[in-house]
């Protein structure tokens, strides 16, 4: 990152740079090849994933009319915006009132979007994100800017999230998801990014895979 963009960085989250933990040489070297496995990965995802994504587009506009893709603005590594785009599941006014933080059983989510949410198909757009090189498979979910800067002032240590890549799905969504508040979800993010481990993320992918199918911890 230049100094330029080191220094907009940190004025953005008021965030003091001593404070950032460097990754261990170990992880450095991992991130290198976890980036071709998200490339291998989101490739045969998409691919598959498109009719399923053409489906429930059609069934969002059905039930609720407005574009069925959502395009967020976020946070990713190091503090670089970009925009993210999932199904919606929301109605299309959900944030006439402000940006608010979503919770479980957030009266704004249409009937498809439970259902897309609960089996995490709302977030399969989001592979074009990964092939783009914005987000991984896994990691830290993505913040929108507005809660990034709040919760970095609010709660200690929260910018470190971003040392790594967001991700589709993380440890702290397949550990509580959206009954998780911002801290209990930070502690899973910080143990994830300490133990960046393909067989971490292996587990990760297999319990992401059960609340698919099961439902159970669905965030």
């Amino acid at each position: 990152m230049s100094a330029d963009k080191s220094l907009k960085f940190y004025q953005d989250y008021s965030l003091i740079q001593t404070s950032q933990p460097n990754l261990s040489k170990q992880a450095e070297q991992y991130l290198f090849y976890k980036r071709f496995m998200d490339l291998v990965l989101a490739t045969i995802g998409l691919l598959l994933a498109l009719p399923i994504i053409g489906i429930f587009a059609a069934l969002i506009v059905i039930e609720t009319p407005g574009s069925p893709f959502y395009l967020q603005e976020r946070v990713g590594k190091n503090g670089r915006h970009f925009k993210m785009i999932k199904l919606r599941s929301m109605l299309c006014n959900a944030e006439s009132a402000g940006a608010k933080w979503a919770e479980a059983n957030d009266p704004r989510i249409t009937k498809v979007g439970a259902f897309i949410r609960k089996t995490r198909i709302d977030e399969l757009p989001q592979l074009i994100s990964v092939l783009k090189g914005d987000m991984s498979l896994i990691g830290p979910r993505p913040e929108r800017p507005v809660f990034t800067r709040q919760f970095t002032k609010e709660i200690r240590g929260f910018e470190n999230r971003l040392l790594v890549k967001p991700g589709l799905t993380g440890l702290a969504q397949v550990n509580g998801g959206y009954n998780l508040s911002p801290q209990e979800k930070l502690k899973y993010d910080l143990e994830y990014i300490q133990n960046l481990t393909f067989a971490l993320e292996l587990k990760i992918l297999l319990k992401t895979c059960k609340v698919i199918v099961t439902g159970e911890g669905a965030r």
